[in-house]
């Protein structure tokens, strides 16, 4: 019998898998996230540590490195820290790559009422995520569930179906579709249509299974339930309620509705599984409760222009409003995102600055809308959760917070890759003619309720120029373990050093990494980096 290695094992999980690390999951050979305190020994001596980039992983790495007895200084290019991680309140504002055809920068600031806002950066915390979950309560930070899955909200295709331009109720199609898979999977069983190596008890098994999953009647035919909904609800005396006829089959499919935009249904995947998370008062609480941690380590509207190794230590050059700056110290951790470091000079190694080059990033736009009441609660009844879209929209989220207050804030559209692109070109004001244009034919009480809106194309926002890096397997497998070594003595991290990208828990991860890379180094400790086998002596 062949024996294959850990190593070997991991790098095909690499690829079956969607990476090594839910490979090492599934064996029990990694926890997802490890919900406890740092646990190493020894100290730091005082040993600076120039931490470049302000966001969840700089200002982690420098909370942990401190307890340790590290000096740290963290230069964050802006004059807010948390990176990404940000909430859009009134007076925020966001600068902006010009329009295609123009030069220079574009500035938006936000109107919203007080104590409004909306997350235009990370907005859920998966139940999965003990890390995540484990600094907001070191930190202190409540949290409240998060409305991911809402079987209330809307599928809208635009198109020529029979469905289509309409408001339909997810519950209804994911019902009728699912209850139109079993009757044809029943019947195929049943007629010995398929091969399935099954005996008769099995089959018979596998049958009534699919009968209680569809809703079938007793000839395996699927006809609407209440599980779909109701036309008139139920009520007092003589009021049984009216139940829709299903949609047919082929209505659903000619609609689009069974399209890539739709069929990716959120509980299937496993980091939107039910329960999720939210910080209350907006994810940048988070950020804030670290920022309080790292105040005195932190540098505002620090914005680094070189960095260069040295034969002992590093220098940093960075520029602020006073001018240009030179700091050196014995180690640095670059969290930058690559598209920003890609623009830096630096003397780093040919390898590691094409690794820097090659990795994409998300294209990826939000908007937050204010409307002068919670419309989607009170006349349809949607208490968080999506509404899915074919068009450029992609999705509309609504809040799962401050239920049946008066006021508030919707994710009008949020989407990715050339809808975000196509979007992300138009001015400020043509993006909110579009979130209403579009958003309308969903919501019709937009052209009354609508106050104002914020919004964000994170590919073409300073000090980001993207989402989150995206991986193709060449990447992944090229690239990817470059970064995962140290530069002499500049270190990466950041959400696009793990296989957790776009997630805070991949922040998070990545700060514990390079933590306990850089400490064992300085404490004289054998430290072996994931997916090269390399060590640090």
């Amino acid at each position: 019998m062949k024996t294959i290695t850990r190593r070997d094992f991991l790098g095909k999980g690499a690829m079956l898998a969607g990476g090594a690390y839910p490979a090492m999951l599934a064996l029990g050979m990694l926890r997802a996230a490890p919900a406890h305190a740092f646990d190493l020994a020894g100290s730091g001596n005082g040993k600076h540590v120039i931490i470049l980039g302000g966001g969840l992983t700089g200002m982690t790495s420098a909370y942990e490195l401190a307890k340790l007895g590290y000096k740290c200084t963290i230069l964050e290019a802006r004059q807010r820290a948390g990176g990404r991680c940000w909430s859009i309140r009134n007076g925020a504002t966001n600068i902006e790559a010009g329009q295609p055809g123009q030069t220079g920068e574009t500035t938006q600031k936000a109107s919203f009422d007080a104590g409004l806002y909306f997350n235009a950066g990370p907005s859920r915390i998966p139940h999965n995520h003990e890390l995540s979950l484990h600094y907001c309560k070191e930190l202190g930070i409540p949290i409240q569930v998060y409305n991911n899955v809402n079987e209330g909200a809307y599928y809208f295709a635009e198109g020529n179906g029979p469905l289509s331009n309409k408001k339909i109720r997810v519950r209804e199609i994911h019902n009728d579709i699912r209850g139109y898979m079993s009757e044809l999977l029943a019947k195929s069983i049943d007629h010995s249509a398929l091969d399935t190596g099954l005996t008769k008890e099995d089959t018979e098994k596998v049958i009534e299974y699919l009968m209680a999953e569809g809703g079938l009647d007793p000839d395996k035919l699927y006809k609407a339930s209440a599980r779909r909904g109701y036309t008139e609800y139920p009520g007092a005396g003589d009021k049984p309620g009216k139940i829709a006829d299903a949609y047919k089959l082929a209505d659903i499919i000619n609609s689009g509705l069974m399209d890539p935009d739709f069929y990716n249904v959120a509980e299937y995947t496993y980091e939107l599984q039910m329960t999720m998370f939210q910080a209350v008062g907006g994810m940048d609480q988070i950020a804030i409760a670290l920022e309080k941690k790292v105040a005195p380590m932190l540098k505002m509207g620090a914005e680094v222009t070189q960095i260069t190794n040295l034969p002992e230590g590093v220098k940093i050059t960075y520029k602020d409003a006073s001018g240009m700056h030179e700091l050196q110290g014995d180690l640095c951790i670059c969290t930058l995102p690559l598209p920003v470091l890609s623009n830096i000079n630096q003397n780093f190694s040919g390898e590691v600055s094409r690794a820097i080059d090659y990795i994409s990033y998300m294209q990826t736009g939000k908007i937050g809308m204010q409307f002068k009441r919670r419309f989607w609660e009170e006349d349809e009844h949607l208490y968080g959760g999506i509404t899915h879209t074919n068009n450029d929209l992609t999705q509309i989220f609504y809040p799962s917070n401050d239920y049946l207050s008066k006021k508030g804030t919707l994710i009008g559209y949020y989407n990715f890759n050339e809808k975000a692109a196509r979007i992300g070109d138009l001015s400020f004001a043509d993006r909110e003619k579009f979130a209403l244009e579009k958003g309308r034919l969903i919501h019709p009480q937009y052209d009354k309720e609508f106050e104002s809106a914020f919004s964000i194309s994170w590919h073409k926002t300073k000090y980001n120029l993207g989402g989150w890096a995206v991986y193709t397997n060449d990447t992944r497998k090229n690239q990817y373990p470059v970064l995962l070594k140290p530069e002499k003595q500049v270190y990466f991290a950041g959400e696009h050093l793990t296989y957790l990208n776009a997630w805070m828990a991949g922040a998070f991860e990545s700060a514990r990494s390079v933590v306990t890379a850089i400490h064992a180094r300085v404490t004289d400790q054998r430290v072996t980096y994931p997916a090269t086998g390399a060590t640090n002596k």
